[in-house]
Parts: structure tokens; C-alpha cells; sequence
């Protein structure tokens, strides 16, 4: 393996802005060649919904904006107390397929939350006893993927009410902390990046 396969580069964003983030992601994409190593951008956005290309355009009555995205999926929520990952992957150059992908996406919430996370069945992210908490869209251009998955660790869930979660009316939503699990956004979002990296280099 090449040493650029060999190092991820990981980026801790802080609190920014959707918009800015996406602009920037969609700059490191088309500018990357294959020499440029893969990153992980960890950040929290303050509050927004986002519109994958699977959604409608919505009116949302609460005040809180909505963006839209160039991400699959639907619309999701994001906001203060929740980790946001994006990969930023050269899969074609690691040989993973974007289904591969998809699930070693899901494998690296469950490998963090435990056997009480589980899959559904045509409907990308992770549950817990049918209550989403982990929300996942990527898009992948040229083989190479950005945007990546939302976790809920220790925010207010009440913007979810005011959407269909992911499409899905009355899709119930859970956080890490709701679970019983103690660790900060901030080591939430380390565990994360670790588990993802151990599963794409062991892809």
C-alpha cells in the first residue's frame, strides 16, 4: 500500500456554517488528483435542515433554514450537539465499491453504539428499536465520495418534529446520550473517526 493510502488526514472544523462546509468539500473534490490523500472533516453545524436530492422542497415554519444539498437522501436535520462526519474518499483508488462504502459508514456508528444499533432495509443510517440515530448521504464524483453521516450525541431533537426524517412521516429519532452513553460530543466524534478508519483501511 502506498503511503498516501496509508495516512487519513483528519480536519476538526469546530462550528461552521453548512454552506460554507459544502462549498469547501465540493472545492477539495474537484481539485484532488490521485496523489491526494483521503480526509475526515469533523464539524457541528448550527441549525439547518438540508435537502439531498431525493426531497421535495419544503417549507419549514419554525425559522430555522433550509439549504440544499447535492448529498443522496432526503432532508435531515442538523444542529449543536450533534457530530457530523464527511469522507472524503478516493474509493476507486481503495477499491471500495459505493454500496461497500455506504455500509462501512453504517458499521462504524454500530461499532460505536453497540448491538442495540442495527440496519433497515432500504432506508441508509443506523436505529435503534426503530428510532433513527444516525443519519447518512454521500455523493461520489469521478470515485470519489464526499459529504458522509450525522450523528445525534446530545441536542435538542425538537427541529426533527417539524420534518419527515429522511423522508419517512413519523420516523422517531435518538441521540447517544438518551442511550445512557456519558462521552462529549467532542470524544463521540473521536470514537467515530477511529472506527471509520479502521474500517476503510481494513476494507
Amino acid at each position: 500500500m502506498s503511503a498516501v493510502l496509508e495516512k487519513i488526514v483528519v480536519k476538526h472544523l469546530g462550528r461552521d456554517e453548512y454552506e460554507a462546509v459544502l462549498r469547501a468539500m465540493k472545492s477539495f473534490s474537484s481539485q484532488r488528483n490521485e496523489a491526494t490523500p483521503d480526509e475526515l472533516w469533523l464539524v457541528e453545524h448550527p441549525p439547518v435542515y438540508t435537502l439531498g436530492q431525493g426531497a421535495k422542497d419544503v417549507a419549514v415554519g419554525n425559522g430555522i433554514p433550509v439549504v440544499k444539498s447535492d448529498r443522496g437522501g432526503d432532508i435531515t436535520y442538523h444542529g449543536p450537539g450533534q457530530v457530523v462526519l464527511y469522507a472524503l474518499v478516493d474509493l476507486a483508488r481503495r477499491g471500495i465499491k459505493v454500496k461497500q462504502f455506504v455500509a462501512l459508514l453504517e458499521q462504524s456508528v454500530i461499532d460505536l453504539v453497540g448491538a442495540r444499533a442495527e440496519r433497515r432495509p432500504g432506508a441508509p443510517g443506523v436505529y435503534v428499536s426503530g428510532a433513527k440515530i444516525a443519519a447518512l448521504g454521500i455523493r461520489v464524483a469521478r470515485g470519489r465520495s464526499y459529504h458522509g453521516l450525522s450523528l445525534n450525541v446530545d441536542m435538542d431533537l425538537a427541529p426533527f418534529a417539524a420534518i419527515d426524517p429522511c423522508g419517512f412521516p413519523g420516523l422517531q429519532v435518538t441521540q447517544t446520550r438518551d442511550l445512557g452513553m456519558k462521552q462529549t460530543r467532542k470524544e463521540i466524534g473521536e470514537l467515530l473517526v477511529k472506527n471509520l478508519i479502521a474500517r476503510i483501511e481494513g476494507a
